[in-house]
């Protein structure tokens, strides 16, 4: 590695964590582009919902109650979705998202009536807090995770959260400043710049779906159970492209032929046909979900898993509470601000946010995963219990700014460490559900904060989403801490020259598999 002082440029590109950014492919920097694009619109979103609902004439409980239910229907989708993304592709996952995004969006630019806008929030993708739920993230932290290697996952999910928190600072600045310019130079009622506003959510929706399009096969994950050779096919380009081996495969054939014949394999094994289903395909996405809630975990993952949805239930239900939705409303109501000066706020809030974040790469790699994510953690977790606390605008924004500017750079070391000691067959499904609780959690808090503020008390929940959030950062670090990671990719990746008459677990059916698969390989060698 170069010295910073021989050469700072070069060494710089290296500890930012950029080469292994370059190095890892198109198809990372188009996923890394689509949140940009989404979370630039989240942000925009995030900025005026509340405000544009109580516009039109909703109470503070039906405002937590939308929030509330809109994140009930993000549980939902998240955990559907991520249980067949595998099976069905990922990238046609992520233009269902990208779909029911921009369907949402035109419904709010259209429609007032409460009912009209929760159907659209609940069975679409709206954002509702400014957070990133919905069919998205779970599905591209799982292929970021296969694209990546163990030395570079964190870099490159670290910049995944920079870029799309960059995305979130310019979207608040634009939202604010447009809201302002509609109502002054366009004619625009209030109301009608928010409108105006969520034509632009439909944009952004439709520059996500265009990055979708333009991904190759190699984000998808191949199953011994995948006969379909159209599961592979690009989304968007000729179909001619040369099969790509599986990561971790290096065999030179076709990935579709050593699946059949690994499946043909387990049929002579069990003594019967090949499944009849297989032959007579019903319902095949009730049997795709049937089969990712079957797989999720292995019996040696489970307990850091478990550990570790506990932890991330407890600080998810702390977010929800004090959402960036509620805190600009909590801000709004406090200090009676114009849009364009509380986007300015929270513009600077997010641009702060995507700075420490870069630095999340580097400093697990040097500090390792787990005290990464609490250190860095912790600071922002005091600056939540004690937002309420001052009466001057400038201490609030103080807070504020030590909130959010280290609010994120837990986030992408968090993936890396899910990925890390789950199975790569598993981390799809794995952080489907993971997503699932989070947001299953965060579902609660709004609510809770809507009867707060209904009863002029919504300092309160800042207060106890700061407590809740301290008790997730020491339980991570007290339970994880000098955690071995990385072992089932070391042996999910054996060296060439293991021996195949090696002793394995008959119970582990991925290493059956797995050795089924290099009997094949080199008797064809």
């Amino acid at each position: 590695m170069s010295s910073p002082l021989r050469d700072p440029v070069k060494w710089l590109y290296h500890e930012l964590g950029l080469e292994s950014v370059y190095q890892t492919g198109p198809d990372t920097w188009l996923i890394i582009l689509g949140r940009t694009f989404r979370l630039f619109a989240f942000g925009a979103v995030s900025l005026i919902i509340a405000l544009f609902m109580s516009t039109l004439g909703f109470s503070d409980l039906q405002i937590g109650l939308f929030m509330t239910l809109t994140l009930s229907g993000d549980v939902i989708l998240s955990l559907l979705t991520a249980l067949i993304a595998d099976r069905v592709g990922r990238r046609r996952i992520l233009l269902l998202g990208g779909f029911l995004m921009v369907l949402s969006g035109a419904f709010f630019a259209y429609f007032e009536s409460y009912w009209i806008l929760l159907l659209a929030a609940v069975f679409g993708v709206i954002s509702a807090t400014g957070g990133d739920f919905g069919p998205f993230r779970s599905v591209e932290e799982s292929t970021l995770s296969h694209l990546t290697t163990s030395s570079t996952r964190s870099d490159v999910l670290s910049w995944y959260v920079t870029t799309s928190t960059l995305g979130s600072a310019i979207g608040t600045e634009v939202a604010g400043r447009a809201v302002d310019f509609f109502q002054r130079s366009g004619g625009q009622s209030l109301l009608g710049a928010y409108h105006l506003m969520f034509w632009l959510y439909v944009a952004m929706g439709a520059l996500s779906i265009a990055s979708t399009l333009l991904m190759s096969r190699k984000c998808e994950i191949s199953w011994p159970s995948q006969k379909d050779p159209k599961m592979n096919e690009p989304l968007l380009g000729s179909g001619h492209e040369e099969e790509q081996p599986c990561e971790g495969d290096g065999s030179s054939r076709s990935p579709l032929l050593q699946n059949e014949q690994v499946a043909a394999e387990d049929a002579a094994l069990q003594g019967s046909p090949r499944n009849e289903t297989a032959r007579n395909p019903r319902f095949p996405l009730l049997r795709a979900w049937a089969a990712g809630l079957s797989a999720t975990v292995s019996p040696e993952s489970r307990p850091a898993v478990m550990k570790l949805w506990i932890l991330l239930t407890i600080d998810s239900l702390a977010d929800g509470m004090v959402s960036y939705a509620l805190t600009n409303y909590y801000l709004a109501r406090k200090f009676d601000l114009s849009e364009s000066f509380r986007g300015d706020i929270m513009s600077i809030s997010y641009l702060l946010m995507s700075v420490s974040t870069v630095l999340a790469g580097p400093l697990a790699r040097h500090l390792g995963l787990i005290n990464t994510m609490v250190f860095t953690h912790i600071p922002s977790s005091a600056a939540v219990l004690l937002f309420p606390i001052p009466q001057s605008l400038t201490l609030t924004m103080i807070l504020l700014f030590v909130r959010t500017g280290l609010n994120n750079m837990d986030q992408g070391p968090r993936a890396a460490f899910i990925a890390a000691v789950v199975r790569p067959k598993e981390r799809t499904a794995v952080m489907g559900i993971t997503g699932m609780l989070r947001t299953l959690a965060s579902t609660i808090g709004p609510s809770l904060t809507g009867f707060l503020a209904g009863t002029d008390r919504f300092w309160i929940a800042f207060v106890v989403a700061g407590v809740l959030r301290l008790g997730y950062d020491f339980g991570l670090f007290f339970l994880f801490v000098g955690m071995k990671l990385h072992s089932h990719e070391e042996r999910e990746n054996p060296e060439e020259d293991e021996p195949l008459d090696a002793p394995i677990d008959t119970r582990d059916e991925g290493a059956v598999r797995q050795r089924r698969v290099s009997i094949i390989e080199r008797a064809e060698q």
